[in-house]
């Protein structure tokens, strides 16, 4: 067999990767390049002769690092994104080197037991039942749809229609009942779904963006045929979580199927100071969550849940006479999510599960919520939300959208936008296993100096 040089080029990558990495604390937040400089440095007709692999990927560095947005940083406040822990992203590495495609079990022995171990503490420590399905996917849309098409399977089936054989086509209509502050992947997936999201009856939400039990109830007396009630863990704007064991009662009296978007708030069933906020989960059909978000681990790593491994795998199952199927207690990961050919995501995950542990998990969730309501504390009157997880929204007034635009520029720190209740805000998420208070204190000094420059 050939043997080609993988000395140099990744030991190029490793320099590379410790450079940036321990450069970060220091390192502006945001890019520093626009799209032009890039194509600049990056661009240029493709080369007739190749180029030897370390300086390509000493040169590739280079030209890409003003346009890297330091997201593993301790002071990245956007969206919800969490970074990586060393573990998970040597793991994710080695994931990388051994190439194993984790649709199969024969493909990747490996790589299909450890999504089963770290599948198992998983549902452990969310509190799920024990007989729950688990499917490693790219992120919360890839969640929604596959958990959504298992819905669809169940519901279709009780009123006797088997829909991956006869498709949607003549098919009972499925409602689906969801808050009017639902996040948008769950409009997304009932398109690729061809349920559609003409099919959707928003439900009326406080003023956290929590569904209210009782607009429920009523939107379901005024329903016939099968239905789907997507409850949401974790409002991407305020935090705020529904009102999970009510819900469930309510839908489940009515022979609805619940899932859950918990995409960062379903990791509160790991703390015993935040699980109040998730009490009856346990009851729904199928949850959302990603370990991208609060576990640290690269992108991308989504996962999905399902109380009905049935409807699981009769929606995602496929059998092809060339691919060597699991047989006796092995298990086909292709059976659990929409993909065939993927990468072996369990391996990250199970490294950042072993390192931290049970106890390493809830401090890290802890933390992040003490060090966002720190934060709320030194933006007093401009928090518009009750700061019960790791998201804290702001206004600044008709400012806010502009001086969002100044704070990414100044690059102390970089925070996302958003509308909320018709108005401009600011979204600070605190997610990063590496934030401490010295970053919450910065940050917070130079909003408010902007805010008021």
């Amino acid at each position: 067999m050939e043997q080609p040089d993988w000395h140099g080029p990744l030991t190029e990558a490793y320099e590379q990767a410790t450079r940036f990495l321990t450069g970060l604390p220091s390192r502006p937040v945001g890019s520093g390049a626009g799209p032009d400089e890039l194509r600049a440095a990056l661009g240029g007709p493709l080369p007739d002769k190749g180029t030897d692999a370390r300086e390509v990927i000493a040169r590739l560095a280079a030209a890409a690092d003003a346009g890297i947005v330091a997201s593993p940083s301790g002071r990245f406040f956007g969206f919800v994104i969490g970074g990586a822990t060393p573990a998970a992203l040597a793991a994710d590495w080695l994931t990388a080197t051994w190439d194993q495609n984790a649709g199969l079990y024969a493909a990747g022995p490996s790589a299909a037991v450890v999504e089963e171990v770290a599948g198992g503490w998983l549902r452990d420590l969310f509190g799920l039942p024990a007989h729950t399905s688990v499917g490693f996917v790219t992120g919360a849309q890839m969640s929604h749809v596959t958990a959504l098409a298992a819905a669809r399977h169940e519901v279709l089936r009780r009123a006797g229609w088997d829909v991956e054989a006869g498709g949607l086509h003549g098919a009972p209509r499925i409602t689906v009942v969801a808050g009017a502050d639902r996040h948008s992947t769950i409009d997304r997936a009932l398109r690729f779904l061809g349920i559609g999201t003409a099919a959707l009856v928003p439900v009326d939400v406080d003023d956290q963006g929590r569904m209210q039990p009782d607009a429920l109830r009523t939107a379901l007396d005024d329903i016939d045929g099968p239905v789907i009630v997507c409850a949401q863990l974790g409002n991407v704007n305020t935090g705020a979580c529904d009102p999970i064991a009510a819900i469930c009662d309510i839908a489940h009296a009515s022979g609805a199927w619940v899932h859950v978007d918990g995409a960062f708030g379903l990791w509160a069933a790991a703390s015993s100071r935040h699980r109040h906020l998730v009490t009856g989960v346990d009851r729904a059909d199928s949850w959302t969550t990603d370990a991208h978000k609060w576990l640290n681990v690269p992108y991308d790593s989504g996962l999905v849940f399902c109380a009905h491994p049935q409807a699981h795998r009769a929606a995602m199952g496929v059998r092809a006479a060339y691919l060597v199927h699991a047989g006796g207690n092995e298990r086909d990961a292709l059976d659990h999510n929409p993909e065939f050919s993927r990468r072996a995501r369990g391996f990250p995950v199970y490294a950042a599960l072993r390192t931290l542990g049970r106890n390493g998990v809830e401090a890290l969730i802890d933390r992040t919520c003490e060090l966002a309501t720190r934060f709320a504390t030194h933006m007093g009157d401009a928090v518009l939300n009750e700061v019960v997880l790791n998201q804290v929204l702001l206004t600044f007034g008709p400012q806010t959208f502009d001086l969002i635009t100044r704070v990414r520029e100044e690059g102390t720190c970089w925070v996302s936008g958003t509308t909320w209740q018709g108005s401009p805000a600011m979204r600070f998420s605190v997610s990063n296993h590496t934030t401490d208070e010295s970053d919450i204190d910065r940050a917070a000094e130079v909003i408010l100096r902007l805010a008021t420059s």
